[in-house]
């Protein structure tokens, strides 16, 4: 039987935040980002390992972050990329896994998932034929700007749909789809269609947005902080 194995890219800089160190490493509620990803994965009984991926030099990780879980393992194979990240963390894990086994890619800076989301994601995947991921509706008018940041143009939002993680797909076909990516895929599911098929969109949470500047902390803390 597939077992379900997290992998967690987490060799970004995060220059966008404008913080001393990247952002998986600032704090929210007490604790950082990362701490609250491996805490929602490792609370998961349907997860078999979780695998986070650092660049070579990092100096911001803390070993006791990995008290947080049995099943976590640190792979310092970090690459200029996340998609590179994400390949190298699937080489690294290779003598662990199956081919059939499903990979659940996740972003460091993302700790608004919840377990029943996470529940939701795999129940509904995982006898999928080819994965997919968490998303959201576009609910916003989208508007193209030209180069002096103008309207340029106004796009219709119907069938789009907002990228969120963890995205979720067996080893064996990620694994060829990011080899043989041409350029770099801004997250699995475009690797994935790239190769012909079609990932199935699982709705996501507001909650579950990714941390990319200053002000996103200071949302999500209210989001996690707000009752039922």
């Amino acid at each position: 039987m597939p077992r379900f194995h997290v992998i967690i890219p987490a060799a970004g800089s995060g220059s966008r935040m404008g913080a001393e160190a990247p952002k998986q490493y600032l704090r929210l509620n007490g604790k950082s980002l990362i701490q609250h990803v491996i805490k929602v994965f490792d609370q998961a009984t349907k997860i078999n390992s979780i695998h986070i991926v650092l660049s070579e030099g990092d100096t911001h990780w803390r070993s006791t972050y990995l008290n947080l879980s049995s099943k976590a393992q640190v792979h310092h194979c970090g690459g200029e990329t996340r998609a590179m990240s994400v390949l190298n963390g699937l080489h690294a894990i290779a003598s662990q896994v199956d081919e059939d086994d499903w990979i659940l890619v996740h972003d460091a800076a993302r700790p608004g998932l919840s377990n029943l989301l996470l529940s939701q994601l795999i129940n509904s995947l995982e006898n999928d034929a080819v994965g997919g991921l968490l998303a959201l509706p576009l609910a916003d008018t989208l508007k193209r700007a030209d180069s002096e940041q103008c309207v340029a143009a106004t796009l219709p939002r119907t069938g789009l749909w907002q990228a969120q993680t963890p995205q979720m797909f067996r080893y064996g076909t990620l694994k060829t789809a990011l080899t043989d990516f041409k350029g770099a895929a801004t997250d699995e599911a475009e690797a994935i269609e790239a190769m012909g098929l079609k990932p199935k969109l699982v709705n996501g949470e507001l909650r579950n947005l990714k941390v990319t500047y200053p002000q996103d902390l200071a949302v999500l803390s209210a989001l996690l902080n707000s009752k039922p």
